[in-house]
């Protein structure tokens, strides 16, 4: 039997509100409730897959907490680490779709629950058999301390030899870009595997030539550095070569979460030791999935899924 791999992740989780018609949010009066956050469908994703997953958090003791977490365990997340909050509501946000599936995020997370969570909660008990921890800098966006948090966590990790992957994840609505590079340059360096958008990179190395992503990747001692470049697929610069995957060819509905999806298949993919491209091609079929579906997570596909796409089969509905 095939060993099955785990994989640990932290961060907030909101209940988002798709809109019911594309357009701008200030004329869409009707909204469908969900559940999102990047680190949560990194969960979900990874657990679609496949991997046994655990996902560290705090939700608000309300109505909404329960959805998000009684939504998560039934995807199969390990929800050991995640505790309920008294007084500090569950985050919202909204989401604003275009015709074209792009999109906007407004956020309501003031008093975020994930505010209690304190470096002193993360134990070396808590990774346990993990072959992966993956951080986002989601988490780190949401409050200064969060900092301390993820350093915690990088420690434990270099001292169980785990490797640890990161996607930059970048929310300018909740901090500046000045902030965000004094953070990432901090966690830079204990990173082994860095997935992050094009557009990310440049931001915040200021420059997206391949020169400069090969000087980013000696300078941080980053084995692998993963560039999502969405319709155009995506790149990997490992062991001083690069490997190139052209992207699936669909029609998407909603990017939302494509992202998230890209990591979660680039981990399974990794983790059970495909080639490069291979790899590459995997964590592609996962993110073009994602975007065929409404949703931060509904996309979010099944591992024969993710094969049939790949192998190009028909898929046979009766």
């Amino acid at each position: 039997m095939s060993k099955t791999f785990s994989v640990f992740t932290l961060g907030d989780a909101l209940i988002t509100f798709n809109p019911s018609e594309t357009g701008p949010l200030r004329y869409v009066s009707a909204f469908t409730r969900k559940v999102g956050g990047a680190e949560l469908n990194f969960a979900i994703g990874c657990a679609r897959l496949g991997l046994h997953t655990k996902w560290t958090s705090r939700l608000g003791g309300d109505e909404f907490g329960r959805v998000i977490y009684n939504f998560a365990r039934g995807e199969g997340v390990d929800m050991a680490n995640v505790e309920f909050v008294e007084n500090y509501p569950t985050s919202l946000n909204f989401k604003e779709i275009r015709e074209d599936g792009s999109g906007k995020t407004f956020y309501y997370r003031y008093q975020s629950p994930i505010l209690t969570l304190e470096p002193e909660d993360i134990t070396e008990a808590m990774f346990e058999e993990i072959d992966l921890i993956h951080l986002t800098g989601v988490f780190l966006a949401i409050d200064p301390k969060n900092l301390a948090i993820v350093k915690r966590v990088l420690e434990i990790a270099n001292e169980k030899e785990i490797k640890v992957s990161f996607d930059p994840n970048i929310r300018l609505k909740l901090w500046t870009l000045e902030q965000a590079k004094a953070a990432y340059l901090e966690i830079f360096p204990y990173v082994d595997i860095l997935l992050t958008g094009l557009d990310e990179i440049e931001m915040i190395i200021g420059d997206a030539s391949e020169a400069a992503l090969e000087q980013c990747a000696i300078d941080f001692n980053i084995g692998q550095l993963v560039i999502k470049d969405g319709g155009n697929g995506a790149r990997l610069y490992q062991d001083q070569t690069w490997y190139t995957k052209e992207a699936f060819k669909v029609s998407p509905i909603d990017t939302v979460g494509a992202g998230d999806g890209f990591d979660a298949g680039y981990i399974y993919a990794m983790l059970h030791g495909y080639s490069p491209e291979d790899t590459l091609e995997f964590a592609n079929g996962v993110g073009a999935l994602v975007t065929t579906v409404s949703g931060d997570n509904e996309g979010l596909p099944y591992l024969q899924e993710v094969k049939a796409l790949i192998s190009k089969e028909k898929i046979i509905e009766r």
